[in-house]
């Protein structure tokens, strides 16, 4: 499982990580984020490469984990 931390990255860089992490073809990855709006561009670009995503809240951040 490749992880990302993507904290204190402003939008499309979060992005940009993790299609650049993709391109390994893992079958998991774990992305950290601390803003909604990049919480919610990796989850729709997760979501369209057709992966499964999940969100946890970690305090102030967010935890996305992507699975095939």
């Amino acid at each position: 499982m490749k992880k990302i931390d993507a904290r204190g990255l402003s939008c499309p860089e979060p992005v940009i990580l993790t299609k650049n992490a993709m391109a390994s073809k893992e079958a998991a990855y774990e992305i950290l984020v601390d803003n909604v709006t990049a919480k919610e561009n990796v989850s729709r670009f997760a979501v369209h490469q057709d992966y499964r995503v999940q969100v946890k809240e970690q305090g102030d951040d967010f935890l996305i984990e992507i699975k095939k």
